[in-house]
């Protein structure tokens, strides 16, 4: 059976159909993302309360479709708004985990942010959502309620695919690097700044102003903090973290899950071996271009949800004219 009569086979009464969009490829036999679209006209012209119902009906088989094409892209239901996204997360049946990270955002409905607030013209690095914190997101999902006129791409990266290519061009350096762990740090100051894509305060990011509060939370977490003395800044410290981690049910792939790249040399961040020693620069620029090569491109539409697993992803956001406006939902990671 073709992957399109196994989607209408799989989907209770026709609802999906199997769809293209522009960038897509196909790994190891899976189409990368899943393009779900309305199985017929009948189905084209419900609301998304149809999506819903149909979701809840099928959870299991979407389940299976996010970890086998690492993204599974709902296109062509309608999807109007925060309120209609938030039910089709609910429908999805993930639970919910509380974004803990640099990107400024905004509570927008139930469980549904905005994404990433930083400027628009700045690109946004690839990364697994949380990928420092103990407890980090299964699965990421986005909405397109206004798409860009021009750029503003969300690409991803399936990262098997950088670990094998860094594994062929630099097998010592990879292993030497999970052998020996990473030592990331960050730099915040105490309020936001939405001019700086990574500009969250440590009083959001910890829902408190409270210090004490903040360190005992950043432990929680699995960082450690160092106070600064300009601006009412915090520094907090990572470490060892692992470069490649292995996940249950995604055929003993090998992640690239770090980052290393979007971290290392900055000014506000650093990326170094768990010792302090640093990371030869080659290696990360290469890892860089690696990622770069390996990044799926589509253009966003309206009405798009987009469900990514996020222990097989990295992603990003290219530099955008307004308007854009993407909402994200982030839900608990299953490692059983």
């Amino acid at each position: 059976m073709g992957e399109a009569a196994a989607v209408v086979a799989a989907s209770r009464d026709g609802f999906f159909g199997l769809g293209e969009c522009k960038g897509q490829v196909v790994i190891d036999g899976e189409q990368v993302p899943l393009v779900l679209t309305p199985g017929s006209e009948e189905v084209s012209g419900h609301d998304h309360k149809a999506l819903v119902a149909a979701l809840v009906a099928n959870r299991e088989w979407v389940e299976e479709k996010v970890v086998a094409n690492s993204g599974v892209l709902l296109r062509g239901f309608g999807v109007r708004d925060a309120v209609e996204f938030d039910a089709i997360v609910d429908a999805l049946g993930w639970p919910d985990i509380r974004y803990v990270g640099p990107a400024p955002r905004t509570h927008v409905h139930g469980r549904i942010w905005t994404a990433n607030e930083g400027p628009l013209e700045e690109f946004i690095y690839y990364h697994h959502e949380m990928v420092l914190i103990k407890e980090f997101p299964g699965k990421v999902i986005l909405f397109c309620e206004v798409p860009p006129p021009e750029g503003g791409e969300t690409p991803f990266v399936p990262s098997f695919r950088v670990t094998e290519r860094a594994l062929q061009e630099f097998p010592d350096m990879v292993e030497e690097l999970d052998a020996k762990g990473l030592r990331y740090t960050f730099t915040a100051l105490s309020k936001d700044d939405t001019k700086s894509m990574r500009g969250r305060g440590w009083e959001d990011a910890f829902a408190t102003t409270d210090k004490a509060v903040a360190e005992q939370r950043a432990r929680a977490l699995g960082m450690d903090v160092e106070w600064l003395p300009e601006e009412g800044g915090v520094r907090t410290i990572l470490g060892p973290r692992q470069l490649t981690r292995v996940f249950p049910g995604r055929k003993g792939r090998r992640m690239w899950f770090n980052t290393v790249v979007g971290m290392h040399g900055k000014e506000l961040s650093s990326a170094t071996f768990a010792d302090g020693s640093e990371i030869p620069a080659d290696f990360v620029r290469r890892c860089g271009e690696i990622i770069e090569e390996e990044s799926i491109q589509f253009r966003w539409e309206k009405g798009d949800v987009l469900i990514l697993d996020n222990l097989a992803t990295l992603h990003g956001r290219r530099p955008s004219l307004a308007p854009r406006r993407v909402l994200v939902a982030t839900c608990k990671v299953d490692l059983a």
